[in-house]
């Protein structure tokens, strides 16, 4: 299958995406009668039975893993010198992929007024949810209704705007709050653990309306209640929250982080609340992702 292609923010430049485990993606969601039969009969087991992700993951928090951290940043050009912690340091690959980074590497747009990208990743996003064909191939989207598991909500943000992050492996994995607000006790909705790869959501584009995801509220002075949700995927079963509900969080603050995979951050904001950065609205207008960086500015509140 085609590799996806992205547009680097900080360059502008077009790339086409270097996939971890592109040859399993291929075989599980290509469009070859041998693909579509493993895809029948695999994706099912690997999606919904957690204990393969539990075993996974346990793997890669073994001593045995560390061997694959420097193979890993090289082949993938990880850059190193943004890490809070020496790379010798990491006793596990899910130690290297749960990774800090300095306080200086990631700075935050300024003004109450700017809501920022709460995580590195590749952003998609949407001003109106339902004038909106399609997230990811024409005619295809996911059900709010499914997404949030509450028909008022689905209804609230109907016409609401949507922020997608898509986290790759080699992604600094950890999310963070893109507003100064009062985040609300984190709800977890129980679900499959499907990849979210692009190759995935273009064959089955109600993923991430059905994996596995945690839904914060938070209310902000600007931005009304915005809902920030992680998404879970194959073998990242593990959505770890570092944050305390119902108290004050500054933008930029850490929200949580993802053990080891793929997975997906959607940010939910109610009608006539933000506008998104022309840039973003270009690329996504073309169903292209944008990568960016935790601390981008995502888009301004509309009083």
């Amino acid at each position: 299958m085609t590799a996806p292609r992205y547009i680097d923010r900080r360059t502008g430049q077009e790339i086409t995406e270097k996939v971890y485990g592109k040859f399993y993606i291929d075989l599980l969601y290509g469009t070859s009668w041998f693909s579509k039969l493993l895809s029948s009969l695999l994706l099912p087991l690997f999606a919904h039975v957690n204990f393969l992700s539990r075993l996974y993951g346990a793997v890669q928090k073994s001593r045995f893993s560390k061997k694959k951290i420097q193979p890993f940043i090289e082949k993938f050009h990880v850059d190193s010198s943004d890490f809070l912690d020496p790379v010798d340091s990491f006793q596990s690959f899910n130690d290297f992929f749960i990774r800090k980074l300095k306080t200086n590497v990631r700075p935050l747009a300024s003004g109450d007024n700017i809501a920022i990208l709460p995580a590195d990743g590749r952003y998609l996003v949407y001003e109106n949810i339902e004038k909106t064909d399609g997230f990811f191939v024409k005619g295809k989207k996911f059900s709010l209704k499914t997404l949030l598991q509450s028909s008022d909500l689905a209804q609230k943000y109907a016409q609401g705007a949507m922020a997608i992050a898509r986290l790759a492996p080699v992604d600094y994995h950890r999310f963070h709050f893109p507003i100064s607000c009062l985040p609300e006790n984190p709800q977890l909705i129980n679900g499959p653990l499907f990849s979210v790869n692009p190759a995935a959501l273009k064959k089955h584009a109600e993923i991430l309306a059905e994996n596995k995801r945690v839904i914060t509220p938070l209310k902000t002075k600007n931005f009304g209640t915005v809902l920030f949700i992680e998404v879970g995927a194959t073998y990242v079963g593990s959505i770890h929250q570092t944050f305390t509900p119902l108290q004050p969080q500054a933008k930029g603050d850490e929200k949580g982080y993802f053990s080891f995979g793929g997975s997906s951050l959607i940010l939910l904001f109610e009608p006539g609340r933000i506008q998104f950065d022309q840039d973003l609205i270009a690329a996504s207008s073309r169903r292209l992702e944008i990568l960016g960086r935790m601390g981008q500015s995502l888009g301004s509140s509309i009083f």
